[in-house]
């Protein structure tokens, strides 16, 4: 049974930085994307970024481009997400997924295993 168990959320003022990870169990993940999403209270889930498998190409919703780092490391079937300068709307639930060969990055619907979120909460 695969598992993904996100980790290392938490409180942080505006302008902060918070490292998400994203451990995987159960499936050799090496040979997929794999990507983070968000969802605030009242809000769709989102979009925020992904990673091949060999972690050479990665993408970024726009509003994170230039704050967020995704990486991996397939020898510990890790999923990493580096957030800096946060915002107060970057608060939400972030989760990580395992993408389904051969689809689109930015569509939840391409994703098959989600872990079961992390809060962030940026906050004065």
């Amino acid at each position: 049974q695969v598992q993904l168990v996100e980790s290392g959320g938490g409180l942080v003022q505006p302008g902060g930085s918070l490292s998400l990870s994203c451990a995987v169990s159960g499936r050799t993940v090496s040979s997929n994307s794999m990507g983070w999403f968000r969802q605030a209270p009242g809000k769709e889930r989102e979009f925020v970024a992904a990673i091949t498998p060999s972690g050479q190409t990665t993408y970024y919703a726009d509003s994170v481009k230039g704050r967020f780092t995704i990486s991996r490391d397939n020898a510990k079937s890790t999923l990493y997400l580096q957030m800096n300068s946060l915002k107060p709307e970057d608060t939400a639930v972030y989760y990580c997924a395992t993408k389904k060969p051969g689809t689109t990055h930015y569509f939840l619907g391409n994703y098959d295993y989600w872990g079961q979120g992390t809060q962030v909460t940026v906050s004065s």
